[in-house]
């Protein structure tokens, strides 16, 4: 039993990695592809080393324990191949050979266990711990089952240099440069003697465990930030796939939705600052709730004001209606609020313009602060119908008026509106 310890150990070690990556992010298509691969690592360091201890003295059915060894090399060149699918690249760029390269590599890993079928004694006698004996290296048949492992290590690291060279966010990019570092300790537990490969495997995961950590800690951050004004859905998005896939630059149709309070500047001035703090705290969370609710981004919150994004940065076919559905019952929860706060100084309104049409969206600015924007007429035209927006009025331009479908909606008189050379149509509810 002392004999196997080490073997047993660094294969808790995989397999813990691996359940904490899958529990920590099961959602994730990368993660799982991860977990899946660290698992199959640490059942073939268990089953080859752990039951074979001897490799020269070993049973027929020896080469049935090849699969796992195979698993893990087509599992984590899967891992690298669903990383390479969460980075944009540009319109033009052609992905398909690092894809190929990556399934050719998966090809070598099968490979390897259909030749551990065939020839069992020889995986057994002439490659696995290899160091063991003299002259391993000029043997055919270690070059049998050496070069489909080589070839599958090629065919990642050419894969993952093609990524590197599309400029990943840093995160990823940590996570993938943990990965070229771990794989010669990895793939040296396959030749090196029972006691070396053991402690090679360790640096190996613990290599990928530092980057993953990093990995995983960056990306928590970016979602405890996006979390403030992002909708669940996108944060979510955010956390898989990294902060530059979700919020590039795009060009979308959406609708915009603009509320603030009417009177707010005179409660402010009636009403010590607690208060009108507390005020404010009370109308963003009850908003950001609301506009979860029906998929909306948050763009801004200034002062009493607040901007919604329907259909950013996620498309929505339905845009016109959710924003619909979400200012009729953000005009319910602020009135309620509103009576509440009557109590507190001069009495409150609430007022809300909706518009929609085609903007860009995507995020600006350094390093310390980053903001999420939108440019476009229809965020213009939202904001300026909240102006002209009386105590518990909406109003909606034609645009959203004809996508929102059955709506009951008066017709107002066109506005003249600062930004747009012709009067506006639009309607209120």
């Amino acid at each position: 039993m002392g004999n196997i310890t080490p073997q047993v150990l660094v294969s808790l070690v995989a397999l813990g990695m691996a359940l904490a990556f899958l529990s920590a992010d099961r959602k994730s298509s990368t993660s799982r592809a991860l977990a899946s691969a660290l698992a199959a690592t640490g059942l073939a360091i268990f089953l080859n080393q752990g039951l074979i201890p001897d490799a020269r003295h070993a049973p027929s059915w020896s080469g049935w324990l090849a699969l796992p060894e195979s698993l893990a090399i087509v599992m984590m060149l899967e891992w690298l191949l669903r990383a390479r699918r969460t980075v944009p690249v540009p319109a033009d760029f052609d992905t398909r050979f690092g894809d190929r390269v990556l399934r050719f590599g998966q090809l070598s890993g099968v490979a390897y266990s259909v030749f551990a079928l065939l020839w069992p004694q020889i995986r057994l006698d002439d490659f696995l711990r290899s160091a063991d004996g003299r002259g391993a290296f000029g043997r055919a048949g270690f070059w049998l089952f050496a070069t489909p492992v080589l070839l599958a290590v090629f065919a990642g690291m050419t894969s993952l240099v093609l990524l590197l060279n599309r400029r990943p966010d840093r995160s990823e990019r940590l996570r993938l440069l943990a990965f070229a570092g771990c794989i010669p300790f990895m793939v040296s537990g396959f030749v090196l003697p029972p006691q070396l490969a053991s402690v090679a495997i360790v640096i190996g995961e613990m290599i990928l465990l530092i980057g993953s950590v990093h990995y995983h800690v960056m990306q928590g951050q970016r979602g405890l930030f996006m979390a403030r004004f992002l909708s669940p859905e996108v944060a979510r998005l955010v956390s898989e796939r990294g902060l530059r896939q979700a919020m590039q630059d795009s060009q979308l149709t959406i609708t915009a939705v603009a509320c603030d309070l009417r009177g707010f500047s005179s409660f402010a001035r009636a009403v010590p600052s607690q208060l009108v703090i507390q005020v404010l705290r009370e109308y963003y969370d009850t908003a950001g709730k609301v506009v979860a609710q029906y998929g909306g981004t948050i763009k801004d919150y200034a002062g009493d004001g607040i901007l919604v994004l329907v259909g950013a940065p996620i498309a929505l076919p339905d845009h016109a209606g959710r924003a619909i559905e979400l200012s009729l019952r953000l005009r319910s929860v602020c009135q309620e609020l509103i009576e509440q706060w009557s109590e507190l100084g001069p009495r409150l309104g609430i007022g809300v313009g909706v518009a929609s049409g085609p903007v860009t969206v995507g995020v600006i600015g350094g390093i310390a602060r980053l903001e999420y924007t939108a440019v476009g007429s229809a965020v213009n035209l939202a904001c300026r119908l909240c102006e002209q927006a009386h105590d518990g009025e909406i109003l909606i331009d034609d645009t959203t008026q004809l996508g929102a479908g059955s709506l009951t909606a008066s017709s107002r008189e066109p506005l003249i509106l600062k930004g747009f050379g012709e009067p506006v149509a639009h309607f209120s509810i």
